[in-house]
């Protein structure tokens, strides 16, 4: 499909809404790239998390705190050529639990109930972005991780998260 061309409305649309507030909106997935094929490198299983690992590294642990590093490359843009939303969750994620396994013993399954994200800016593409995780509270029960995210060169923060991990078994009541 060439740039410009429209992707037929395939979904059942409200009588509601005027043609031109329905063109606008297919028009604005279209420039999202809505209903494109998926290329087949990235049809496997788990393709997104090789894709974020392949721009966070460590730089340094210790207990209930971990710092990363993050380079903001074209593959986590989005339209706007700055970090891709889901690309911020996912590396917040990876960080949290991180920073969470270094209070929480390997043996004591955890999983992941909530994840907030403030997006207060947009991380440009090439950016490099420091990336911090700390334990706010962890407990028998729980453990909450605060993840920061700043621009290297300016420090400033670009997006805040608080990720809650309900560890197992819990207790009983």
């Amino acid at each position: 499909m060439a740039a410009g061309d429209r992707i037929p409305v395939t979904a059942a649309a409200s009588e509601d809404i005027r043609a031109e507030d329905l063109e606008a909106t297919v028009g604005f997935f279209n420039h999202l790239g809505t209903n494109k094929t998926m290329e087949p490198q990235f049809d496997v299983k788990d393709s997104f998390s090789d894709l974020i690992g392949g721009v966070l590294k460590v730089v340094s642990i210790e207990r209930g705190k971990i710092s990363c590093l993050l380079t903001v490359k074209p593959a986590i843009k989005n339209a706007y050529n700055g970090m891709h939303g889901g690309a911020v969750a996912s590396a917040a994620e990876r960080v949290a639990i991180g920073c969470a396994r270094t209070v929480v013993p390997e043996d004591k399954d955890m999983f992941l109930g909530e994840l907030s994200i403030a997006y207060l800016a947009a991380a440009p593409v090439n950016a490099e972005v420091i990336v911090d995780g700390s334990i706010i509270r962890s407990g028998r029960n729980i453990t909450v991780v605060s993840v920061d995210f700043r621009l290297k060169e300016s420090g400033k923060v670009v997006y805040m998260t608080r990720a809650t991990f309900y560890n197992m078994p819990v207790s009983k009541l």
